[in-house]
């Protein structure tokens, strides 16, 4: 994969600066830039600069000859320049949620009996999501298929960022993390491996299978919810919130999934786009009550303050997850708008 081009200031400084090396200066992003940024939860500029510092961290990029770019001094810096802001936009649209549960210690008398029942609480009464339903009653293969791109920033990487948790926890919530990992990469079969799975997807539909064309596309709002994974997982700090966020991921996915399945199968779209839906309705129901049991419950068990930042990551992706959904809606609205206008 190349480097994306550039939306703005922000993502134009990291590319500039990558391109320059391992001998041209350094073109860190303008400070100034930053101010200009009004909502970074879906800034597309803000979201695609850091994604792209995220990237040196998976795969990296074929047009960065110099490997050590990962750990370069300056980039470090403005990614971390990038990641206070978008914490802070985090933590505003958390707080801005309407919390009508208990407080924790009032949930249970041990943090795990907390946190297992403020996790199983805030996941049940999301439901499936209007993009599910969607998806299920009215979109057009169109539609369907835009949805897939928007989605693939997230799924040819599928579950690689939480494997940056693994080495950051211990005990039975290492083993159960790792559990879960196993059967995303395919329980010792590459062919079921999940991201391979999309991509055959994507493949019988015809559309591209390597990342960049969705990246080039892809929402502020839908790279911010990839970006929030490596958020979490790349922080230590917020190992809490990196497991907070896959539980609840993993809690609200199967119901949806079943929708898309059935929504795919209304559109007779080819059998390789149902079998990856297919694969996560079975799949997530156990992984739901792995995630929230198995680990966080685990997790918090073993680190007892954590137990608020497991809950910080649950809603957080709950919030971004819903925001990047209404920003597809939206699209798909305005969409229909304009053909009904024609």
């Amino acid at each position: 994969m190349r480097l994306p081009k550039p939306c703005g200031p922000l993502s134009e400084g990291v590319v500039e600066s990558l391109r320059a090396r391992p001998h041209g200066p350094h073109a860190v992003p303008e400070p100034r830039a930053m101010g200009e940024v009004t909502y970074p939860l879906t800034d597309r500029d803000l979201q695609l600069a850091l994604w792209i510092l995220y990237e040196l961290h998976y795969r990296g990029f074929d047009d960065v000859d110099d490997p050590r770019a990962e750990w370069d001094p300056l980039l470090m810096v403005s990614r971390a320049a990038l990641e206070r802001t978008f914490e802070h936009a985090v933590r505003e649209l958390v707080n801005g949620t309407p919390q009508d549960a208990p407080a924790l210690e009032d949930l249970g008398d041990s943090p795990a009996e907390q946190v297992t029942a403020a996790l199983v609480r805030m996941t049940a009464r999301s439901g499936p999501s209007d993009v599910a339903q969607f998806l299920h009653r009215r979109a057009t293969r169109e539609e369907f298929c835009s949805y897939l791109a928007e989605r693939a920033v997230y799924h040819l990487r599928e579950s690689d960022p939480q494997s940056f948790v693994l080495p950051r926890i211990g005990g039975a919530a290492k083993v159960a993390l790792a559990e879960l990992q196993y059967d995303e990469y395919g329980g010792g079969r590459p062919d079921r491996l999940h991201q391979a799975l999309f991509a055959r997807a994507l493949d019988s539909l015809g559309m591209p299978t390597d990342l960049a064309p969705y990246v080039e596309e892809a929402s502020g709002a839908t790279l911010a919810s990839v970006n929030l994974m490596s958020l979490f997982a790349l922080n230590r700090r917020l190992r809490g919130a990196a497991m907070g966020h896959l539980a609840a991921f993993e809690a609200t996915s199967s119901l949806p999934c079943g929708r898309i399945l059935r929504g795919a199968r209304r559109l007779h779209l080819p059998d390789a786009v149902a079998d990856y839906y297919d694969e996560h309705v079975e799949a997530d129901a156990v992984h739901e009550q792995l995630a929230i049991r198995g680990i966080c419950a685990a997790l918090v068990a073993d680190e007892p303050d954590l137990a608020p930042d497991v809950v910080f990551g649950a809603t957080a992706c709950l919030a971004v997850d819903g925001l990047a959904g209404e920003v597809l809606l939206d699209r798909w609205r305005t969409g229909r708008d304009d053909r009904a206008a024609g």
